[in-house]
């Protein structure tokens, strides 16, 4: 099998831009140790040491693919508090677009605070809200949306749903419809609430759990013939183009109606898992747009989100190091 000339890739993918929709967050990093038990409950004290903010979530989503050579341009509501003034800075500061942020006074901002200490999470916070927008900002959003898909070359629409409720159901179905008819190709990272919804779309990556939970199965990860037998059913009843599942430390499987494809994690030293999802679906949206083969897209996104699992907290996939990797690996079509 030929082999694809990895510079060749990331070229191509420097010349994408990428419409991210989704639910946007501050990553908050409380870093610090611990040497002693609290007198007042049996949980550890941390003295904190180190505090940082990241962003998280689409806009983590948003910075793979930055890292990874194309222009995203994040569509996303924040609150008009201090950590949504945060998420602004953190976007000016890695030079993100920002013409698709949105302030809803009514909502504050998400965050995820993670304490961490010896090198290993002990205890996460969430502050958010999760209920779905109201119409008047489905339509604005959605018009925003338009003006930016008439002003400039889009390649790929990729929507990013952590459930916390600025993707609805009429604006999958409107988005999905303008993509087609601007003959944009269209990606989904789903949850649960909305996993129904995403009729059409080319690029349908849930993990394993969502898609388990999203369609009500029993069906065990390890069970592949079945896994194939009910991801064929879902393909075609949803009209899906490829179906991606991942399967955390077995590695990923994709269908697109004619052949299955599996590929088993490459063994590495996990140091956290989070964020990883974020950056297998920049890698494989921008594979799709790209034209790149289906081999190559589970491959290269196979090994990105490994790679990410190796560092501490939410991170971008270091190109360089990908590219590395992806040479020694020798990724085939």
């Amino acid at each position: 099998m030929k082999k694809i000339n990895i510079e060749q890739v990331f070229s191509k993918f420097s010349e994408l831009n990428v419409l991210v929709i989704g639910d946007a967050m501050v990553d908050n990093y409380l870093w610090g140790k611990v040497d002693r038990i609290s007198p007042e409950a049996p949980i550890p004290i941390v003295t904190v040491t180190k505090q940082e903010s990241r962003l998280g979530g689409a806009g983590n989503v948003s910075l793979n693919i930055q890292a990874l050579g194309a222009t995203p341009i994040l569509i996303s509501i924040i609150g008009n508090d201090e950590k949504g003034r945060i998420f602004e800075e953190l976007m000016q500061e890695k030079k993100l677009p920002t013409q698709g942020i949105f302030i809803d006074p009514t909502r504050i901002t998400t965050v995820k605070t993670r304490i961490i200490s010896g090198g290993q999470q002990i205890s996460r916070v969430d502050q958010e809200v999760s209920t779905l927008i109201d119409h008047e900002f489905e339509q604005l959003i959605f018009d925003r949306i338009k003006t930016i898909i008439e002003a400039q070359k889009i390649h790929i629409v990729v929507f990013v749903d952590y459930d916390k409720g600025l993707i609805t159901p009429w604006l999958i179905k409107n988005v999905v419809e303008l993509a087609k008819s601007k003959h944009i190709l269209i990606a989904a990272d789903p949850k649960i609430r909305n996993f129904n919804n995403y009729q059409q779309v080319d690029l349908f990556k849930p993990n394993f759990k969502e898609f388990k939970e999203g369609l009500k199965l029993l069906v065990e990860k390890t069970d592949m013939e079945e896994l194939k037998k009910i991801s064929d059913i879902f393909k075609k009843e949803n009209k899906i183009g490829l179906l991606f599942i991942t399967l955390s430390e077995l590695g990923v499987f994709l269908t697109n109606g004619e052949k299955q494809h599996y590929y088993p994690a490459e063994v590495r030293d996990i140091a956290d898992v989070s964020g990883a999802g974020d950056t297998v679906i920049a890698a494989a949206s921008l594979c799709l747009a790209a034209g790149l083969p289906i081999p190559f897209m589970a491959q290269l996104s196979n090994l990105a989100g490994g790679l990410v699992c190796e560092k501490l907290g939410v991170v971008p996939i270091d190109s360089e190091l990908l590219k590395k990797e992806a040479k020694k690996y020798q990724l085939l079509k």
